[in-house]
Parts: C-alpha cells; sequence; structure tokens
C-alpha cells in the first residue's frame, strides 16, 4: 500500500512523548498520521489536505478539544472525530457527544483500544457483532452501573477489585451487546433504555 493509498489520521495533543508514541503506534498499524500540538496548525490542514480522522485531546493550552471539534465540525461536518481526555467522565462525554464526537477515549491511552476505536470508525463493516443482542452478566451489569454512575476505569477496577485491563473488556462487551460501540453510543442507548438520563444542555 503506497501512502497515497493510506488512510490518513491528524492527531492533536500538547504532549511530545504522546504525540511520537502515537505517530509510531499508527504508522506500524498502517496508517498515515501526521501530529500537531497546536489545534489551529490542524484546523489550517483540515482545509487543504485529505483526512479520514481527526483524534484530539481535551486539555491544551491554546484551544481545548471540544473547542477544536465543534471547529472542525464546520470544516468538515462528517470527519469522525475521537476525544481524549485523561479526565473522562459521562459529563464530559455527553458534551463532547453534543458537540459531535464519534467517540470519547481516557488516558492513559491503551494501544490496543485506540486502534480498535479507530478501525471502528474507519472501517465500521469490519466490526463484528457476533455477541449483539446477548444478555449482560452480572459483572458486566455491575460494570456499566458503574459507568453510568460517571466513574472512570480506573476507579471501576479499584471498586470491583479487577485490573483496568479486565473493565476495558468488559467495557468492550458491553459496547458490543448494547450495539453501542463507543461512549458516546452507550450513553445514548443507555438513556433510551431509562437507565440514565442525558442532561439538558
Amino acid at each position: 500500500m503506497t501512502s497515497t493509498d493510506k488512510q490518513h489520521i491528524f492527531f492533536v495533543d500538547d504532549e511530545p512523548n504522546i504525540r511520537k508514541a502515537v505517530h509510531k503506534t499508527f504508522e506500524r498499524a498502517g496508517y498515515c498520521c501526521t501530529c500537531f500540538d497546536d489545534p489551529d496548525a490542524a484546523l489550517k490542514q483540515l482545509r487543504r489536505s485529505k483526512c479520514h480522522i481527526l483524534i484530539t485531546d481535551v486539555k491544551m493550552p491554546q484551544m481545548d478539544g471540544l473547542q477544536l471539534l465543534a471547529k472542525t465540525k464546520k470544516i468538515r461536518p462528517s470527519l469522525p472525530v475521537l476525544v481524549i481526555t485523561g479526565y473522562g467522565d459521562v459529563p464530559m462525554a455527553v458534551k463532547a457527544m453534543k458537540t459531535g464526537a464519534s467517540n470519547f477515549i481516557e488516558k492513559p491511552l491503551d494501544t490496543r483500544s485506540l486502534l480498535s476505536a479507530v478501525e471502528t470508525e474507519l472501517k465500521p463493516r469490519r466490526r463484528a457483532d457476533t455477541t449483539a443482542a446477548k444478555p449482560l452478566t452480572k459483572a458486566e451489569s455491575r460494570v456499566l452501573d458503574l459507568i453510568l454512575q460517571e466513574k472512570s476505569n480506573r476507579e471501576i477496577a479499584e471498586l470491583l477489585h479487577r485490573s483496568t485491563r479486565t473493565v476495558e473488556d468488559h467495557r468492550l462487551h458491553i459496547m458490543n451487546k448494547l450495539d453501542a460501540h463507543n461512549l458516546v453510543g452507550l450513553i445514548r442507548k443507555a438513556a433510551s433504555m431509562g437507565l440514565f438520563k442525558v442532561p439538558p444542555k
């Protein structure tokens, strides 16, 4: 596959070590990745270059990720945008959802989860739906309850005395079974089931 055939990812984060690690991860996975430390530079590049998905941190000094998301949607309304934060919770996810985010991912970034989220957005037809419509296990129901109580993966792991990786796996299974596939979709699904009321703007 040539560089022109590769799907192009724009990644925005003000931390150089994270940009370097993410760039290496995506390039090794066969994507073309352009990293930015300045949201304005990313917006300028969006106006003149091909991009298949934008990934942005929330906490940045020049412009926060939700502001970048809103401006991106004015330039490229259909472009998938993943929002990454070290302070992730349900209210932030709801706000990102209302602004147009496709997914919401917590730091510290897990390579497998990050690549899975990108794969889901860029190649949705490859997504396996074999677990859809199956009932949640007791453990998954407990994890879902804690997610809807605004607990992070790390907090859930501590409360349930499980590893963060185990919680992430439960979360993935929950999303597949509820046919949600990302935190935004999970909130929508939970709201439709009466499990969680999305607060008004």
